[in-house]
Order: C-alpha cells, then sequence, then structure tokens
C-alpha cells in the first residue's frame, strides 16, 4: 500500500519515534536487553506494515515504548530474542486490536496480554498468537487468577 494515502501528520516524526525508543532502552537495559538503532528502525517500520495489513491507522507514538515498559521486566524474556519478541508482540497487540473492535483500550490489551503471558503462556508466544479473544477478556477479568478459571462449566 502507498504510504502517501497515510497523512503524515498524523503519525510522530521518525526522529521523535526513534528518541522515545531511546529513552524506553533506557528503562530495558536494567533488565539486560536492549534495541540497536537499526533495530529500533526496523520495528518501527515493522509497526508501519503491521498497521497497513490490518487496516489500522495509529497516531502518536505508537505502542512501541509502552510494549517495552510492559514486557521488559518479563523472566520469559531473554536478550537474543528481545528484539524478535517485541516485533511479534507489537503484531498481536494490533491483530487483538482488530479482532475485539477496539473494546478494550491499549492499557487493557497490555495488561491482558502481560497476564496471559505470564500466566498460562509461560513466556510462550505461540500460546499468545493461537489464543482467541475471549481468553483476553477473561483475562483481564480475572485479574491476573485465570488459571484458577481452567474448566468455564466449574462455576
Amino acid at each position: 500500500m502507498n504510504k502517501q494515502l497515510l497523512p503524515a501528520a498524523d503519525r510522530t516524526p521518525l526522529a521523535t519515534r526513534m528518541n522515545l525508543l531511546r529513552r524506553s532502552n533506557e528503562v530495558s537495559q536494567r533488565y539486560g536487553l536492549s534495541l540497536s538503532e537499526p533495530q529500533m528502525r526496523s520495528l518501527i517500520i515493522a509497526e508501519e506494515e503491521t498497521l497497513l495489513a490490518c487496516g489500522r491507522l495509529e497516531f502518536g507514538e505508537g505502542i512501541l515504548p509502552r510494549l517495552i515498559h510492559t514486557f521488559c521486566d518479563s523472566p520469559f524474556i531473554v536478550r537474543g530474542d528481545y528484539y524478535d519478541t517485541l516485533e511479534t508482540l507489537q503484531d498481536l497487540f494490533y491483530t487483538f486490536k482488530n479482532d475485539l473492535n477496539d473494546a478494550l483500550s491499549d492499557d487493557e490489551l497490555l495488561e491482558a496480554m502481560h497476564t496471559l503471558f505470564h500466566g498460562k503462556a509461560q513466556g510462550a508466544l505461540e500460546y499468545l498468537e493461537n489464543m482467541d479473544t475471549a481468553d483476553l477478556l477473561r483475562a483481564l477479568r480475572s485479574d491476573g487468577q485465570e488459571e484458577e478459571d481452567e474448566d468455564d462449566g466449574d462455576e
């Protein structure tokens, strides 16, 4: 799709987005995780491609800085997989936003993804990739206790 279809005023300039990721990098470095400059650029480009593929417009800085802040302290993310993990989480975030028809705010969706990633998924991105939106909603409502609700018919 032609990038000229997206008004330039709707997105934060690349230099500003890079600076936001550099500041996020300062936070993630405390946990032994960091992105190189080329990786930051690549994630921004990947976000644009995901948005186009999902038919979404994103205003402002995008979800990357918030994803980094939400997941950088995870014991399930290792240095060698950090970039790939962020790229997958970013794709999943926008896919879930579409699948849920924006029923959850960005913060609610991040909370649900975090709860599942650190709970049932035990850091397995494949688990998140194969789940449905009902699982996300349950994770958000369960307040982190989704393991107790293994069988929906018990209560």
